[in-house]
């Protein structure tokens, strides 16, 4: 195999090859860099020549990643956070905080990590972040890739070599339209509720985890009526009188209440907790171990504050 350090335009190929590989496509991939097809399809059939081995195969109009471009891909990621680092650490010794701090969060935490960016941004201005959504599932899968400084979960993956940094709590509160009939109820039985038609996140999902594990400890089943696929699908659903649900006390606080009650049901909220969550394997940056910081010392604090005024 060449020795693909030496070759002049070898960090150019490894950045088109990332852009393919996260754009899912060349067509995509050089809009994005703002280059030709051909001369992408000519980059990487060079870095392909340097490796011995096709990088993908193209299958219909998907370039489909072999084992070598995969690995190729896995290193590449590597050579680039290396420049980051070095970018941070040298603004860092002149007394600058610059760089790019790199989170992804499961949907239902969009609704209050932003506050907290916020005011951690108003410290650090110079610092760019990259902000990425998914549910629970697209965020582990994201975690695979290894690209990101952070990832914030309330239910982490298991047997993974992970270090979690618990932050927040995070309560879950039964809700029903604000016209339905148990909304002035003072006291709601979780039988009596498990009997009105439920309104139930996708598999996969952290907040469907916690609930099944509280009502499967309290020998309850839901009638389940609808699964739905968003935090904001459900709320609205939930106001529409499509049913009940149980959702994050943050998504109701902060992702807008009207037309919603929270129940007084037995044995609520069901309280699980908030994590930061990073990759034990991975080195952290200057920005990154800011952040951190940051998180366990007033931005814990600020955040606990802004959550209760909610």
């Amino acid at each position: 195999m060449a020795r693909l350090h030496a070759r002049i335009g070898t960090l150019r190929q490894l950045e088109i090859l990332l852009a393919v590989y996260q754009q899912g496509s060349i067509t995509a991939a050089s809009n994005i860099l703002h280059l030709t097809q051909p001369t992408v399809s000519m980059q990487l059939k060079k870095l392909a020549d340097d490796v011995g081995m096709p990088l993908y195969n193209n299958i219909g109009r998907k370039q489909v990643f072999t084992e070598a471009g995969l690995a190729v891909v896995s290193s590449a990621r590597e050579v680039f956070a290396c420049f980051d680092r070095l970018e941070m650490n040298l603004a860092d010794q002149q007394g600058l905080k610059t760089g790019t701090l790199k989170l992804a969060v499961v949907t239902t935490a969009k609704y209050f990590i932003p506050h907290l960016l916020g005011d951690f941004l108003k410290l650090y201005p110079e610092i760019d972040v990259e902000f990425k959504v998914g549910n629970r599932q697209q965020i582990i899968d994201r975690m695979e890739t290894g690209e990101d400084d952070f990832y914030v979960f309330s239910h982490p993956p298991e047997n993974r070599d992970l270090v979690l940094h618990q932050f927040a709590s995070n309560p879950l509160v039964a809700i029903v339209p604000q016209d339905h009939l148990l909304a002035k109820e003072k006291d709601v039985s979780l039988e009596r509720f498990a009997r009105e038609p439920f309104l139930i996140r996708e598999t996969g999902s952290g907040t469907r985890h916690a609930i099944q594990n509280h009502l499967n400890s309290q020998g309850v089943s839901l009638n389940v009526r609808m699964t739905i696929e968003s935090n904001e699908a459900i709320r609205h659903a939930v106001m529409s009188g499509l049913g009940v649900s149980i959702i994050s006390e943050h998504t109701f606080a902060f992702g807008g209440s009207s037309g919603l009650v929270k129940l007084p049901v037995e044995g609520f909220p069901i309280t699980t907790q908030w994590f930061l969550v990073r990759l034990q394997a991975k080195q952290m940056s200057v920005i990154a171990r800011t952040f951190l910081e940051y998180v366990e010392s007033e931005g814990r604090s600020s955040l606990l504050a802004m959550i209760k005024d909610s």
